[in-house]
């Protein structure tokens, strides 16, 4: 079991932010300055090609803590933000860049890509979990909810379906084609943001993964908009959802 270190601290405006690593892997733990001895935890999983400190995840990091009072934790992808590429993830990334100026379909490199990262970061995000738990303000009992944008979501589908601590998710859509089979066992309570005019993902394709979501409570919010435009309402729907879900109350701030 690997330990989390501390790296870095600071607080404004309500909130305690903390870098951190757990053996290896970097993240960054949002907390309420002050409040209950203990609070929910949210997992949070960034975009393909961001990072840990990428807008949209302290963005929503701070609703979720100054919201209700959860505490809130993303990590570096592998081959993101602070980790190191390895020659794979250079192959890969090079294959999509002339892709893209070939002006070919990208989603075949995506896919295969985020399939491989999902494979590493599954099991780091479990690891992330168990130190986290470990901390007094967290603790093992408390419920956990996970975020995931795009690669986020490609990580997630299949976390949620192997670990049992994570009891509601929000997952925005990213490419389906291997995750169907996951979803299928994931049945705690979803909420699934799609873009009806995604120029990258098809619309039959995302809503074929919702589909396959077993879960008794799913909602599917469907948006008009482009793959990267995503309303920032959105952000404010996830904090209430999950104040549903992990048994705090949001608060106007949400």
């Amino acid at each position: 079991m690997y330990s989390l270190q501390f790296t870095a601290e600071s607080s404004s405006n309500g909130i305690v932010e903390r870098d951190f690593t757990v053996g290896d892997v970097p993240g960054v733990l949002w907390s309420p300055a002050s409040g209950a001895d203990r609070a929910p935890l949210v997992l949070m999983g960034h975009g393909g090609g961001a990072h840990k400190r990428h807008p949209s995840m302290p963005g929503r990091a701070h609703r979720l803590v100054t919201g209700c009072g959860f505490h809130v934790a993303v990590i570096d992808a592998p081959g993101h933000g602070d980790r190191p590429r390895t020659a794979h993830d250079e192959q890969e990334i090079a294959e999509l860049r002339r892709a893209q100026a070939a002006g070919e379909p990208v989603g075949p490199i995506v896919v295969r890509y985020n399939a491989r990262l999902a494979e590493l970061a599954v099991p780091e995000y479990q690891a992330t979990l168990d130190a986290l738990q470990a901390l007094p303000e967290i603790g093992a009992e408390g419920p956990v909810g996970y975020v995931g944008i795009g690669l986020g979501t490609g990580i997630g589908v299949p976390l949620v379906a192997v670990e049992p601590r994570i009891t509601a998710a929000v997952f925005v859509s990213t490419y389906p084609d291997v995750l169907v089979d996951k979803a299928k066992q994931i049945t705690v309570p979803i909420e699934f943001h799609l873009q009806w005019d995604d120029e990258l993902i098809p619309r039959e394709a995302g809503l074929a993964l919702f589909d396959a979501f077993a879960s008794k409570e799913k909602t599917l919010h469907a948006n008009a908009g482009k793959h990267l435009e995503l309303p920032r309402f959105e952000a404010d729907s996830a904090v209430r959802f999950f104040a549903r879900h992990l048994g705090q109350a949001a608060t106007s701030a949400a």
